[in-house]
């Protein structure tokens, strides 16, 4: 069918359906659906549903990359890099789910700026960075700063609260679809409210993150997700996943 014969049809489709609505005498429980019944979930801090990936005593959930327990720091509910000791990854692989986590950049360390300042980093499935940096009233590239998909996508604001305060992430990711040949057929999207303000908006993720060149999907599973060390003691708390 041609785009003018596919259009003509279209049209006329609306145009009955349309006139079918406004008919008094078609039944309204034609378009209500109650099937399946979405379960219930019970709000709060934390939703009923959540797998809790830290809650401030115990990293029990975590692993360094190697397998080795986690040697970041404890202390006052928060986990804190521990710098030189490699990023740390969930025991657990996820693939399309809501993430929160909350975290601190170290007070403003002297003759250190840009990248330097506060930089770690969240990895979706061992991948694709969401940055973390202290972006508060430190300029860098804008593909770099807090909240982009690094090397990808700046953020649409910058939403940081002063250094050493709190910062939340709620993450909305949707992994990428391959074939059953690893040829990918739908690249991987994220979302993310940065002190619950919008920062990337269902923003298309084109590949795995890379300091240098243009990134490549390559076909994976469902995978742990990572928290970087870059040398600087960036806390973490309040860590909780639901799966989607």
């Amino acid at each position: 069918m041609n785009n003018k014969l596919f259009y003509s049809a279209l049209l006329t489709t609306f145009v009955a359906f349309n006139a079918a609505a406004k008919d008094k005498k078609i039944d309204p429980k034609w378009t209500e659906q109650w099937d399946p019944e979405p379960r219930v979930v019970e709000p709060g801090p934390v939703p009923s549903d959540a797998i809790v990936l830290f809650d401030g005593t115990n990293m029990d959930a975590w692993q360094h990359g190697n397998g080795d327990p986690v040697k970041w720091t404890i202390e006052d509910g928060a986990v804190t890099v521990l710098p030189k000791s490699k990023g740390i990854k969930t025991k657990q692989k996820f693939c399309d789910m809501q993430l929160h986590i909350e975290w601190r950049s170290p007070e403003k360390v002297k003759n250190k700026s840009g990248q330097g300042l506060g930089n770690s980093g969240i990895f979706l499935q061992s991948r694709y960075e969401v940055q973390i940096l202290n972006s508060y009233q430190n300029r860098t590239y804008a593909n770099g700063q807090a909240g982009a998909i690094y090397k990808q996508t700046p953020p649409l604001v910058n939403a940081m609260k002063p250094t050493g305060e709190w910062q939340t992430y709620d993450i909305l990711y949707q992994a990428p679809r391959f074939d059953d040949d690893g040829d990918l057929i739908k690249k991987a999207h994220v979302t993310v409210l940065h002190n619950g303000i919008v920062i990337q908006n269902h923003t298309e993720i084109q590949g795995p993150t890379l300091y240098r060149g243009i990134p490549q999907y390559k076909a994976h599973g469902c995978e742990s997700f990572y928290l970087q060390d870059h040398s600087d003691k960036v806390s973490f708390r309040n860590i909780w996943v639901r799966e989607l």
